[in-house]
């Protein structure tokens, strides 16, 4: 089975791309972050004419996440606990085919210091706790997303461009190590050790031509997961298209 996580960086603008990659790739499953679209307006139509259901947890103008999947799949949940106050659409959680699959938004933090960058803080603590929760059903869970946090200096182009920057502060790679300390497999990361590979490149200043990226699309695996993984990738020649998102499909293959 291929799993997969891709940020739109809007559903409207981006459906063509997203088509059009799915066509070509046929992920069975693939979680979708920053739809920013309202759940009701969210094009599923055109997503099960390609054989996808959908779950969606959408918000009007920003956020939004969504589940597509070729399987049969059973939603879990579409919030994270620990906030009852937190309305950011930003989590959902499916059961499909004796996989556990949660696709998230993490919250991006800037600037440093201030509210949002508390926000992210606590939204990675209430993470941890839920990911302790999946953790105890030893079954294969998949924590997929975009994770605005860049691990370690390897999954950043330009170090120093970005040292104030809520993606590579101390306290968020430490919340990173924290999950792969506890066991969380890193999928990328465990295929290439020590090779730059990125996920996402900026709009602005040229970043995509001069390859400034970062690495902050990741598929976290639990150690049933990670045993079954055979391959890995991410599927760089999507940044090239017209009108693409800024960010490409990372995605797992498990047996």
């Amino acid at each position: 089975m291929k799993f997969a996580t891709f940020n739109v960086n809007g559903i409207g603008a981006r459906l063509p791309r997203l088509l059009e990659w799915l066509e070509s790739a046929k992920p069975d499953v693939v979680g979708l972050q920053e739809i920013k679209t309202e759940s009701e307006k969210f094009p599923a139509a055109a997503i099960e004419a390609l054989g996808y259901q959908s779950l969606i947890h959408g918000q009007k103008g920003f956020n939004g996440v969504a589940i597509l999947s070729r399987l049969p799949m059973e939603e879990v949940q579409r919030t994270l606990p620990g906030d009852e106050e937190d309305v950011q659409s930003r989590w959902i959680e499916a059961r499909i085919e004796g996989v556990h699959f949660a696709c998230l938004y993490l919250p991006n933090g800037n600037p440093v210091p201030g509210p949002k960058f508390d926000y992210k803080l606590g939204w990675m603590d209430r993470l941890a706790a839920r990911a302790a929760e999946l953790w105890e059903q030893e079954t294969p869970v998949i924590l997929a997303g975009d994770w605005n946090v860049c691990p370690t200096d390897l999954d950043l182009a330009r170090p120093d461009m970005m040292a104030g920057d809520a993606l590579v502060q101390p306290e968020s790679r430490a919340r990173f190590r924290m999950l792969e300390a506890a066991g969380w497999t890193d999928a990328i990361r465990a295929q290439r050790p020590h090779a730059p590979c990125y996920s996402y490149w900026d709009y602005q200043a040229g970043a995509w031509p001069k390859n400034w990226g970062l690495r902050i699309d990741h598929l976290m695996l639990s150690p049933a997961a990670a045993d079954r993984m055979t391959d890995c990738g991410i599927d760089r020649e999507v940044r090239g298209a017209e009108r693409a998102s800024d960010h490409v499909p990372v995605w797992v293959e498990l047996a």
